[in-house]
C-alpha cells in the first residue's frame, strides 16, 4: 500500500517503522527537516518537508496514488484538515488522531462528516487499557477480542503455584480449566508452547479464555483476584482524566496528584467524584501525607519516564496490588524489562496497533479481514482476530489435518456464542471468530497461516 503520514512526532516514528518493516511505500509529512533525515536514515521510507495540510504538499507527496493518509501531528484540527483535503484531492482513506477531551463525545460525528476511515484518540485508548487491568490486578496485560468476550491474559507464574513443574497436558487434565496456554517468556526467549512443556515459577505466560473461566483458573494455581478499590494517579494529562472518569463508573475512589494549579482547578470540575491533590508527585512526603500505603492501585502518568518508572518503583516496594507505568521512549526496552515493574503502558504502541490492524485488513486478499490485532509480549509475537468468510476453502477440515505454518497457534474459535478453545478434531466454519497467536509478522489474511 502507498501511505502518506503527516507528523514526525512519537507516533508518527512508530508507524513509519511498523509499516515500512511490512514493506508499505511509505512517504512521511513533518515541517522539521531534522526529524525527517533521522527518520529516513533508520527507516525505508520517503521524507517531504512542510505543512501536512497544505494541498501543494500533498500533491507533491503524489496524494494522487495513496492509497491511505494517517495524520498524527500534535494538532487535532491539523490532523482533520489535512484528512479532509487527502479525501478531497486523492479519494484515498483517512485517518486522523484526535486527542483533545473535548471532541471526544463527537468522533462518530467527526467520522462520518469527514468520511475518515478511523479516529484514535490515543490518551483516552490507553485509559481504557489501564481501566481494564485495573479491573484484574494479576494480569500484567489484557487484551481483548470478540467484542470482548475472548480475553487473552497475561501473568507471572508465581513459585509457589501448582502450575511450577506442571506440563500443559497435566494442568488441562488435573485443573479441567477453560483456558488455553498460548505463550511462554522464559530468559528472555519466548515460546508458543506444546502439550509437553513444563511450566515453571517465574515464566510470564499468556493464556486464551471467557471472562467468566478466568476467576476460576487464578483461584485454582493460588493467585488471589485482590479488587481494587482505592487508585492513586500521579499527573493530570488527558489519560489520567479519561482514566479517573471511567474508575468513577466503577465505584472506585481515585486521588490524583497533579502539579499544576490551573489543571487542578480545571479537573475538579470535571472529576466531581475524584480527590485532586495540588501538589508535586514525585514528593515522597507528599505521598505519605496522602495515604498511599493506604491505596490498592498506583498509577504514574506524568510525562517525564524516569519519574514514572522511580515512583513505580517505590509502589512496588510499598507492596501496592497494582502498580502500572506509563512509558513514552520504548527503544530502551531491554533496560525496563530488568527492572522490577508490574504493568507498562505505551500509548504511542496501542494507536500503531490499531493503525496496523486497519492496513493489515485492507491487504487481505481472500479469507477473511483482520478485525483486530494486539502486538503482546512486548512486540515480540502478534494475537491476531479473523472472521471465517463464506469463501474460506478450508472448512470443516479438523485442524491436526491443516498445514499450519510452525510459529502459528489457533488459540480460540468463537462461534454463535460459544467459546471454543480447539482440539485437533475441531474445524472452522464460515461465521466464525478465530485468534492466532503468532511469533512472525505480517499475516493479513487468514490464508497467511498455512504453508504454501
Amino acid at each position: 500500500m502507498k501511505i502518506i503520514i503527516v507528523g514526525c512526532g512519537k507516533v508518527g516514528e512508530e508507524l513509519a517503522a511498523a509499516l515500512s518493516q511490512e514493506g508499505n511505500d511509505i512517504t512521511v509529512i513533518d515541517k522539521n527537516d531534522h526529524v525527517l533525515d533521522n527518520l529516513r536514515s533508520q527507516y525505508d521510507v520517503m521524507g517531504l518537508v512542510g505543512n501536512g495540510a497544505n494541498y501543494s504538499v500533498q500533491l507533491e507527496a503524489d496524494i494522487m496514488h495513496a492509497d491511505l493518509m494517517i495524520a498524527v501531528t500534535g494538532s487535532d484540527e491539523l490532523n482533520l484538515l489535512s484528512c479532509l483535503i487527502a479525501k478531497k484531492a486523492g479519494n484515498c482513506h483517512t485517518i486522523a488522531r484526535v486527542r483533545n477531551p473535548e471532541y471526544s463525545t463527537q468522533m462518530a460525528y467527526l467520522k462520518e462528516e469527514l468520511g475518515l476511515a478511523m479516529v484514535i484518540n490515543q490518551e483516552q485508548t490507553a485509559a481504557r487499557e489501564i481501566a481494564r487491568v485495573l479491573r484484574f490486578p494479576s494480569a500484567i496485560e489484557i487484551d481483548t477480542f470478540a467484542k470482548g468476550r475472548v480475553e487473552l491474559l497475561r501473568f507471572r507464574v508465581p513459585e509457589q503455584s501448582v502450575l511450577n513443574g506442571m506440563s500443559l497436558i497435566e494442568m488441562r487434565q488435573k485443573l479441567q480449566c477453560n483456558v488455553l496456554v498460548c505463550t511462554v517468556e522464559r530468559n528472555g526467549t519466548i515460546e508458543i508452547p506444546g502439550g509437553d512443556f513444563v511450566l515453571r515459577g517465574g515464566d510470564v505466560i499468556s493464556v486464551v479464555s471467557e471472562a467468566k473461566s478466568e476467576e476460576v483458573f487464578f483461584r485454582k494455581i493460588g493467585v488471589r483476584q485482590n479488587t481494587i478499590r482505592d487508585v492513586m494517579i500521579i499527573g493530570g494529562g488527558d489519560i489520567a482524566y479519561y482514566l479517573a472518569d471511567i474508575l468513577a463508573t466503577y465505584g472506585t475512589r481515585v486521588t490524583l496528584v497533579e502539579r499544576r494549579e490551573e489543571r487542578c482547578s480545571e479537573l475538579c470540575e470535571l472529576l466531581p467524584k475524584a480527590t485532586i491533590i495540588h501538589g508535586d508527585g514525585s514528593s515522597k512526603h507528599l505521598l505519605e501525607e496522602e495515604g498511599m500505603d493506604r491505596m490498592d492501585g498506583f498509577v504514574s502518568l506524568t510525562d517525564i519516564d524516569e519519574e514514572n518508572v522511580i515512583l513505580s518503583l517505590y509502589a512496588r516496594k510499598k507492596g501496592l496490588k497494582k502498580v502500572i507505568t506509563k512509558i513514552n521512549h520504548i527503544s530502551f526496552d531491554e533496560v525496563i524489562d530488568t527492572l522490577d515493574l508490574d504493568t507498562i503502558i505505551a500509548p504511542r504502541n496501542l494507536t500503531a496497533e490499531y493503525i496496523l490492524q486497519y492496513v493489515r485488513a485492507r491487504k487481505n486478499s481472500m479469507g477473511s479481514n483482520v478485525e483486530t490485532l494486539h502486538r503482546i509480549v512486548d512486540r515480540k509475537a502478534e494475537a491476531l482476530e479473523f472472521i471465517v468468510s463464506d469463501n474460506f476453502n478450508r472448512r470443516n477440515i479438523p485442524l491436526q489435518d491443516l498445514p499450519l505454518k510452525s510459529n502459528i497457534l489457533i488459540a480460540c474459535l468463537y462461534r454463535k456464542g460459544k467459546i471454543i478453545l480447539p482440539r485437533g478434531s475441531d474445524v472452522m466454519q464460515p461465521g466464525d471468530t478465530v485468534i492466532i497467536v503468532t511469533t512472525g509478522r505480517g499475516l493479513n489474511d487468514i490464508e497467511d497461516i498455512f504453508e504454501a
